[in-house]
């Protein structure tokens, strides 16, 4: 409930995609916006922009609290939504409740994006127009920016540079991390001392792992192979904590425009391919989007098709 004697309250909605990341930009933004006694609901580090808003748990709680005449308060329309339906969905509840929305930075932010024809009540025709163009050239730059990046990854490898990120571990790192798996301690721990993922600390160790074959009769290492990943499946997947093995795979993948939507070709060995689809499990649960499950189980199927682990 609004507090009593309000007549209107200004609520803040903060969202960040990783846990890696800060709300340091947004806390300027919604700062220099000088926002009256704002009411802050900040998701928990992590929540993917792919989930979407309205199954949010702090959008949900903020809908919850607030009342017509009440103002939403974000500082770029993409810690919101992401996608041209999503924001006519939210549009849609916004204007169900009675509450206006005020964007304070960005493409969106001059715009009313709550307004309607006065004798129908749906949003005005050049709102969609608008909100389509600015959705569709968003689209079209992150677009831009994987091919540019294939690209990219492609002349280097040409002129024999290995592409994808630098090592999380390097130097005399590495060799205090391989000192200290002598001496017992875990990876876990050493990834957390570290600040690196788990797989950087196995790729740092890999000739100590208790697995690792050294013999002649080793088997023949498994040959990468290419699968179509459904663009929702491979969108979901950047936002995931993913090892450097499957980074790099997702990072290399080639983009492939198929209608609205697009496919990620990705070349990997079978069991990254499989700890991929691990990742996106989440994405066949009660709470996701009819057209992410879809996406989801044409890739587990493509996955499926490689057989089981040797």
């Amino acid at each position: 409930m609004a507090e009593a004697g309000n007549s209107v309250a200004n609520l803040v909605y903060k969202r960040v995609s990783t846990d890696q990341q800060s709300t340091a930009r947004q806390d300027l933004v919604l700062a220099e916006a000088q926002i009256d006694n704002p009411r802050v609901f900040e998701e928990e580090a992590g929540t993917s922009s792919r989930l979407h808003p309205l199954q949010r748990p702090k959008f949900g709680e903020l809908l919850t609290y607030a009342r017509p005449g009440d103002t939403v308060h974000i500082s770029e329309m993409f810690r919101l939504v992401r996608g041209n339906q999503h924001i006519l969905d939210v549009l849609e509840v916004l204007h169900r409740d009675q509450l206006a929305l005020r964007i304070h930075d960005g493409a969106f932010s001059a715009m009313d994006l709550t307004a309607r024809h006065p004798r129908t009540g749906e949003l005005l025709s050049t709102v969609k127009f608008m909100l389509q163009t600015l959705a569709a050239a968003g689209e079209l730059q992150r677009d831009l920016q994987r091919e540019l990046t294939y690209d990219g990854l492609r002349a280097a490898e040409a002129k024999g540079n290995k592409g994808g990120r630098r090592p999380a571990l390097a130097g005399a790192t590495v060799a205090d991390v391989r000192a200290a798996y002598l001496e017992g301690q875990s990876i876990a721990a050493l990834a957390r001392e570290h600040d690196v993922s788990r797989g950087a600390v196995r790729t740092a160790v890999a000739d100590l792992l208790p697995e690792h074959v050294t013999d002649e009769a080793a088997p023949a290492p498994e040959l990468s192979v290419v699968l179509d990943m459904p663009g929702k499946v491979a969108d979901f997947l950047r936002d995931a904590d993913l090892d450097d093995a499957e980074r790099a795979a997702l990072d290399h993948g080639q983009a492939v425009r198929r209608g609205t939507g697009y496919t990620l070709r990705v070349t990997a060995v079978p069991a990254v391919h499989r700890r991929l689809l691990a990742h996106c499990q989440h994405l066949d649960g009660t709470g996701s989007i009819p057209t992410q499950r879809k996406a989801r189980r044409e890739y587990e199927s493509r996955v499926n098709t490689l057989g089981a682990d040797n």
